[in-house]
């Protein structure tokens, strides 16, 4: 009887398959966390104070774009632009997260209006040094990433301070909450 697939296709596919998690496994050993263990204890430990949670973020992303504009005034090296490629990409992680966190403050009504002005603020900057930034070919992507969302973390800082005014204005009673808690009937 002969076998329904000959070896060199059962060889080929154990080869791909091998290969295939070869490179994954690179993949996944190249993906860096932008945050250290003790900066992501301090996020954790955080957690139940927004406005903590938000300075903190605001600091570790304020970390990586003074290591980008830095990075910047070096000659240009290979080296150089493989961190500023990977401190970019630090940065646009770092605020998607931030963003993701004013999403679920904001819709609980957590009063974060003190960590949004310096955010707002501090966003403006961060735009500031990433624009002066001359795009070289190794980073020029990372580099309109962090621009994008540097932009998109700005506006809805913007916008979550106006809304926040306008919330507390009208609930006084909420001011400086940590959540909506129900009020009682």
């Amino acid at each position: 009887m002969r076998p329904r697939f000959p070896f060199s296709v059962t060889l080929a596919t154990i080869l791909g398959l091998t290969a295939f998690n070869s490179s994954f496994a690179i993949a996944q050993k190249d993906h860096h966390d932008p945050l250290t263990d003790a900066q992501v204890e301090k996020i954790r430990e955080a957690g139940i104070y927004p406005n903590d949670r938000i300075k903190l973020y605001t600091d570790y992303v304020n970390d990586h774009v003074n290591a980008v504009k830095s990075l910047s005034n070096r000659g240009k090296s290979d080296a150089r632009s493989k961190h500023l490629d990977s401190e970019l990409q630090d940065v646009s992680t770092l605020m998607d997260e931030l963003g993701s966190n004013l999403d679920e403050y904001s819709d609980r009504h957590a009063d974060i209006r003190a960590a949004l002005r310096t955010l707002a603020d501090e966003s403006q900057h961060w735009l500031v040094t990433l624009k002066a930034l001359a795009g070289e070919g190794p980073f020029d992507l990372s580099r309109k990433e962090a621009i994008e969302a540097g932009e998109d973390l700005a506006d809805q800082a913007q916008r979550l301070l106006r809304e926040q005014n306008e919330y507390f204005a009208a609930h006084k009673d909420e001011k400086g909450q940590e959540r909506s808690e129900p009020k009682p009937q």
